[in-house]
């Protein structure tokens, strides 16, 4: 029978596809630090309180990549290049969510436009990424290997989606609101247009890495198309929804270090 569990069940039992599977993991934690870090230090001076929280969040970031090379280390592995079709920050930018990397790389200060761009697309992000590590916890929390690992990362994710929200909220309510709402469609949809291409890559790969039959490809590769058609109609819609999170103040101190696996 095939289900999520199962199937990251043969994932972690293939050091080969564990391996690339981490790969990709730490290196899109690892962009995600990148670019938190360059927006913290280019926030308009309107927004400076918001400085520290997204330093936090670039932290976070880093401190996951580093998890998942841990986690390669542990099993006796190295990284391995990740495979451009495969690479959802890199697809992301080309599809114009988020800000563009060449405005990240210059000395300018941001807008506040900007930062509510910002937000939004890691809104959008952040509530994928909410959902894949809950999916994970799950299944594989209790796990000898890698429970440790993910029940941190999920916790750290939970975090981040409830800082969107509230910084959101607070923005609406300074103005910003037709922008936020208008920024946050766009991202959506792109969104679940490249998470569906990045699935079907990586189920690519790793049939051809765990010698999966046309059939069962053929499967999976229709659950993408699936899970796409269901976002694209109506899933999209929790992507945008704003709420005041339980969780107030998520990003107000200093990241944890990466914890020993």
């Amino acid at each position: 029978m095939l289900s999520a569990r199962s199937l990251f069940q043969e994932i972690v039992d293939s050091d080969e596809a564990y391996q690339l599977f981490c790969s990709i993991a730490a290196s899109g934690e690892a962009q995600g630090g990148w670019e938190n870090g360059r927006i913290a230090a280019l926030v308009p001076p309107s927004l400076s309180d918001l400085a520290p929280k997204i330093t936090r969040h670039g932290a976070d970031e880093d401190k996951h990549g580093r998890i998942f090379t841990g986690l390669l280390r542990k099993r006796g592995l190295t990284p391995v290049p990740v495979p451009p079709e495969t690479d959802y920050t890199m697809l992301l930018e080309r599809a114009g969510i988020g800000l563009a990397h060449d405005k990240l790389r210059r000395d300018e200060p941001l807008t506040e436009h900007d930062i509510v761009v910002y937000l939004a697309h890691s809104r959008v992000t952040e509530q994928r990424a909410a959902e894949q590590m809950d999916l994970l916890v799950r299944h594989f929390g209790g796990h000898p290997e890698i429970g440790k690992a993910v029940r941190q990362i999920s916790e750290d994710e939970d975090n981040h989606l409830a800082y969107c929200h509230e910084e959101l909220l607070r923005l609406a309510r300074a103005g910003h609101g037709r922008t936020i709402q208008r920024t946050l469609r766009e991202c959506a949809l792109a969104e679940i247009a490249v998470h569906r291409d990045v699935s079907l890559a990586v189920l690519d790969h790793m049939g051809r890495l765990l010698g999966w039959s046309r059939a069962k490809s053929a499967v999976l590769a229709a659950g993408a198309h699936a899970v796409y058609a269901y976002e694209r109609a109506v899933g999209w819609r929790r992507m945008v929804r704003l709420a005041e999170p339980e969780r107030l103040g998520a990003l107000g101190g200093p990241a944890e270090t990466a914890p020993v696996l």
